[in-house]
């Protein structure tokens, strides 16, 4: 009997999987359209029928179209989520116990709410705490104070009730603003600083610790951040690497330090910081073989348009272009200068619409908003840099606040789920933007956006099978099949 190489044989066995895989098909498909609209009283709204696909070859240049393939696949979604901060827990425990339960379902319940699966908190203070503090004492090098009893206050308890609303699962990532103020160049956890040489070793101990203490009150942690926003200067918590000090910190202290720790298997998100220098960034940590082995991804932020630009998204397309085995994860954002009259701003909700859909298209695997809840003065915030929310709860009384972020959000986290693969996904006008997601179960979730005054129809176009739906102005959609 002739033997065949074992390299044809590898060839011929992806071949037959090849042949054997089944094309996607519309076939008995029936699309449900959930609609959020402003002047309505759409929010993540099912329509009352569901629509079929019907033959059309070739749409004409006349007719808007968002072309879809789901045999075409990309990246795989982990988590979409936001940041359970001091300031959301304090706000969280200060509302009555319905209305508790109202937040809980709302943002980490899949069927009552939005089905939140990701989360990210803070390793001590950050702006949005009520005051600075550490979990040591000042001076402790050793780290032998090393305690999170202030967290267990508020921030720890709304944790796990958020683990348990969420069916007992939620990725939890930490990251640190600032490092005791004695272990930094200016001695003071704010306004900026460097971490001291000596204290290199002690600062990636702590991480360890934070790891330890928290896993110890029954909260898994996935991963965390190196720094938060390491080239800021900020009035609050703040703490500055350059690209060469955050790579040379990871690759000699903290990636060796917590694989000694046993916590090899916890992801390390490096920059955490903006679009603006995220090339320059990945590439200093990613050119680097001995710093690239502990990264597990690139975490970038959005308020690039802080000099009055825009958003920086050709940017985070280079880095997954030039990068594609680094994951990217956007780790922050949020719109800033709170104030009560525009908790109803449509552009809100935009804002949001517009990274999302860009950012997944450009590779993300991950999605973290800021604070999940604040309250009626945008805070609690100890230098009172006030933010908007997706929700807001009114500490006197007692009322929810829903902002179109929360719905604009929730068209994502609702219907695409962890392990859902991003799909092919092309608008013919720019009218309108898009993106699409294949769920695990093989549900198909497409997500357009209408940020124009008019109305208007186009057809979901998959292999010469479409559906025509109708967009109002203003919209966010998600069309599941």
């Amino acid at each position: 009997m002739k033997k065949i190489p074992l390299l044809i044989l590898l060839v011929s066995g992806s071949v037959l999987w090849a042949q054997n895989k089944k094309p996607y098909t519309t076939s008995g498909k029936k699309v449900t359209v959930y609609t959020t609209a402003e002047k309505t009283t759409q929010r993540i709204t099912p329509a009352g029928t569901t629509l079929s696909f019907s033959e059309l070859k070739q749409p004409l240049e006349t007719q808007i179209s968002v072309f879809v393939n789901p045999n075409k696949t990309f990246q795989t979604v982990m988590g979409i989520g936001g940041a359970i901060t001091d300031a959301s827990a304090e706000t969280f425990a200060k509302i009555p116990k319905d209305k508790q339960q109202e937040i809980l379902d709302a943002y980490f319940d899949v069927n009552k709410g939005i089905g939140y699966t990701l989360a990210r908190t803070t390793i001590h203070s950050s702006d949005f705490s009520s005051g600075s503090y550490t979990y040591i004492k000042e001076g402790d090098k050793e780290l032998k104070s090393f305690s999170v009893d202030h967290d267990k206050k508020y921030r720890i308890p709304f944790i796990k009730k958020a683990i348990a609303a969420a069916g007992g699962k939620l990725t939890m990532y930490a990251s640190p603003w600032s490092p005791p103020a004695f272990m930094k160049d200016n001695n003071n956890m704010l306004k900026g600083g460097k971490l001291k040489p000596d204290y290199f070793q002690a600062w990636a101990n702590y991480y360890t610790k934070f790891i330890k203490a928290y896993e110890k009150e029954g909260i898994p942690i996935w991963g965390i951040s190196i720094q938060n926003e390491p080239m800021a200067t900020q009035k609050w918590e703040s703490c500055i690497f350059t690209g060469e000090e955050e790579r040379d910190f990871l690759k000699n202290f903290l990636g060796p330090t917590m694989h000694k720790e046993g916590f090899k298997d916890k992801k390390i998100i490096a920059w955490d910081h903006n679009r603006d220098m995220l090339y320059q960034r990945a590439s200093t940590m990613l050119d680097d073989p001995e710093a690239a082995k502990y990264v597990w991804g690139i975490g970038y932020h959005w308020y690039e348009n802080w000099s009055g630009g825009e958003q920086m998204f050709d940017n985070l397309k280079l880095v997954h272009e030039a990068y594609p085995e680094t994951n990217l994860i956007f780790t922050e954002g949020c719109k800033e200068k709170f104030d009560i009259n525009r908790i109803g701003d449509w552009k809100l909700g935009e804002l949001y619409g517009t990274n999302m859909i860009n950012d997944f298209n450009n590779g993300i695997v991950a999605w973290t908003d800021w604070n999940i809840l604040l309250d009626e003065t945008g805070g609690p915030n100890h230098v009172f840099n006030l933010c908007f929310a997706p929700i807001h709860a009114n500490t006197k009384t007692g009322e929810i606040m829903y902002t179109n972020e929360y719905y604009y959000i929730g068209h994502f986290s609702k219907f695409v789920r962890p392990g859902a693969k991003r799909i092919a996904c092309s608008p013919s006008r720019s009218a309108i933007s898009a993106t699409a997601f294949i769920n695990t179960d093989g549900k198909v979730a497409v997500i357009v956006m209408n940020k124009g005054d008019e109305k208007l129809n186009y057809n979901l176009w998959i292999e010469g099978q479409a559906v025509e739906v109708e967009s109002q102005p203003h919209s966010m959609q998600t069309l599941v099949f």
